[in-house]
């Protein structure tokens, strides 16, 4: 199976990815590391807001809402 890359806005409601890389530099880097953003980290797409931005996102059992901004910064592995 060949690995697909991609950054985690990319991934559709309900799919999961695996975190490959982190693009993000200061203060957001550090929040996704404090989040458990970490590489490996597996990342569930559960919902998008009305309009599509923030996304809730399933990561080591809690519900977090980013957005697509911030989600633009993480490359995940679809496979």
């Amino acid at each position: 199976m060949d690995e697909v890359f991609t950054t985690l806005s990319n991934i559709p409601v309900g799919e999961k990815a695996i975190v490959c890389n982190i693009l993000a530099k200061g203060k957001i880097r550090d929040r996704f590391l404090d989040l458990g953003i970490i590489k490996g980290t597996v990342i569930e797409v559960l919902r998008k807001s009305p309009f599509g931005d923030p996304i809730a996102y399933l990561i080591k059992g809690a519900v977090i809402a980013l957005r697509n901004d911030d989600a633009e910064k993480i490359i995940v592995n679809k496979s």
